[in-house]
């Protein structure tokens, strides 16, 4: 069952190592993706599972290596520790459950925890279903969902200026803020989510479908630094 989401965003520039001259910058999403964390851990969960968007749809096996050194930091983070006895996994994390794995050991997090990489294409459908699979892992499920919203809010946004993007960013918060009531995350367009390069859709739709009950929900940060639309929300189970 699952007990507890955190939302965050998974810029690199969140890694202080990797942000340098800018790190301040970031100061107040860090601080909110840091109680966001808190929070899951605090229900206590029995298996936190990290949710990101990544090239292709598989999982990621406790002590999976991920690295920063793509943005000039010869930095590795590994999703948990490598269970006792155990040879590490092969394969590497995609950047956004890299910065999940940073995230839950910058909180001291030392439970179970897998990864769930999804691809930003996938159907509502299957994203819903794979929630219903993920929250079913164990008694007390824990999810941390990293995703950024568009990436179009300004002339210097990495996909430039696109005037629908204020929009659809302030959708993604109230349906963040309302725990999806009103089924945006489960419709939003996988061709728009492209065109304005979300990369939180598939999360979010996981993440969705795999509370079966009312949420409470709070957002604790939406912003658009970088012309990036970023949110932390928390969802707990009512």
């Amino acid at each position: 069952m699952l007990v507890a989401a955190a939302v965050c965003p998974c810029p690199p520039l969140l890694v202080p190592e990797v942000a340098a001259g800018a790190a301040p910058e970031l100061d107040a999403a860090r601080a909110a993706c840091d109680e966001a964390v808190r929070e899951v851990i605090a229900a206590r969960p029995d298996l936190i599972v990290v949710v990101g968007e990544g090239p292709v749809t598989r999982e990621h096996g406790q002590g999976t290596a991920g690295s920063f050194l793509p943005f000039g930091v010869d930095r590795e983070v590994r999703l948990g520790a490598v269970p006792e006895g155990a040879e590490a996994p092969e394969g590497r994390l995609p950047l956004s459950l890299s910065v999940g794995a940073w995230l839950l050991a910058r909180a001291g997090w030392t439970g179970r925890v897998t990864g769930y990489e999804v691809q930003g294409d996938r159907t509502w459908p299957m994203n819903g279903e794979d929630g219903v699979h993920l929250a079913a892992r164990a008694d007390r499920v824990g999810l941390l969902v990293m995703g950024d919203g568009t990436a179009c809010r300004s002339l210097k946004a990495p996909g430039y200026l696109d005037e629908r993007a204020e929009g659809v960013d302030a959708a993604i918060a109230e349906a963040l803020r309302n725990g999806d009531r009103d089924g945006f995350f489960a419709n939003l367009d996988a061709d728009l989510a492209r065109e304005l390069k979300i990369s939180g859709r598939s999360p979010w739709q996981v993440m969705t479908g795999a509370f079966d009950e009312d949420e409470t929900c709070r957002v604790l940060y939406e912003d658009a630094p970088y012309g990036v639309g970023y949110f932390v929300a928390t969802w707990s189970s009512s």
